[in-house]
């Protein structure tokens, strides 16, 4: 069994319910338990392409999950909520029903086509960071990272705690 830590992120079709739905398939996930989850949080989207049309702000929060899935094995169970959801995977960054990025699964560091622990953009993100602390404030990273640190060095804190 490992602890897993989960990024949940959505902003359509009403986005908070897609989210609190996602908890509840995690919840329903077996050989898993839902340990926590954060509140959630508002944030605007990450980043646009050229071509993309202006999206709605973000709904974020963070789970963590105790599982006995091996990581490839629960990202493919990640994606399956997400398929069961509506997800629909068009553009990088683009709009989405419900976006769930393994982010920790206990203190592996790996690098695959499919999949890289911890997430790459763990330390960046405004809209990780600030769920992560609230359920484990003293979460340390594989790399000895600590999470109040990394909060202390983010330079762009546009979340909102809902």
């Amino acid at each position: 069994m490992a602890i897993a830590y989960i990024g949940l992120g959505s902003n359509l079709e009403q986005p908070l319910k897609q989210v609190k739905q996602a908890l509840l398939n995690l919840d329903l996930l077996p050989a898993s338990y839902l340990l926590a989850y954060s509140s959630c949080y508002q944030s605007q989207p990450m980043q646009l392409a050229e071509d993309q049309e202006p999206q709605a702000p973000y709904i974020n929060a963070v789970a963590k999950l105790y599982t006995a899935y091996k990581p490839l094995d629960l990202l493919d169970k990640l994606q399956n909520i997400e398929n069961i959801q509506g997800r629909k995977r068009e553009k990088r960054w683009g709009a989405r029903t419900i976006d769930l990025d393994l982010l920790l699964y206990d203190h592996t560091i790996m690098q695959t086509e499919r999949l890289t622990l911890p997430h790459y953009g763990i330390k960046q993100r405004d809209f990780v960071l600030k769920p992560l602390a609230e359920i484990n404030p003293n979460l340390v990273l594989p790399d000895g990272s600590h999470i109040q640190d990394l909060i202390a060095q983010c330079q762009d804190f546009a979340v909102r705690r809902l």
